[in-house]
């Protein structure tokens, strides 16, 4: 990436299915959110966070979006690893998760997510959860982030 594009607005999304991680950048973008760096994997997702948060002169994600599909507890194990970090850092960290109860989701964010969001399978729904997930983006801007 050039220096121009590495100082703009993004989202790091973290998502083992390719697929998904696809049509949610489309959704994603379609709602108007700043350009998506997918990652495919755990391992990748995290290497980039550890080299991007530890370089101040780098612009951070402004949020990042865990889902994780590898296992049950996926998406609990990245959040118990990564969430001291984007804590310390101020950046939100969102999970994409199936439909859950309400403990579901308060195990979700008392292991650390700032919210918590549905895979979808109606398109209607889908585009609400996108558009939502865009809102939290940009409720949660860092105000030295503007006119970047």
């Amino acid at each position: 990436m050039s220096d121009v594009t590495d100082n703009l607005p993004f989202i790091a999304l973290i998502d083992d299915d390719g697929h998904s991680a696809y049509l949610l950048t489309r959704m994603l973008l379609a709602h108007g959110s700043p350009r998506i760096m997918h990652f495919g994997s755990v391992q990748a997702g995290e290497a980039f966070l550890a080299q991007r948060l530890a370089d101040v002169d780098q612009e951070w994600p402004g949020i990042v979006i865990v889902d994780l599909k590898a296992h049950s507890g996926a998406n609990l194990d990245f959040l118990a690893r990564n969430h001291a970090l984007l804590q310390q850092k101020g950046i939100p960290l969102a999970v994409m998760t199936q439909t859950t109860d309400r403990a579901g989701c308060r195990a979700l964010q008392d292991a650390g997510a700032a919210a918590v969001f549905f895979r979808q399978a109606e398109l209607d729904a889908y585009r609400h959860e996108a558009a939502a997930i865009v809102s939290f983006w940009a409720r949660n801007q860092r105000l030295d982030a503007v006119g970047m």
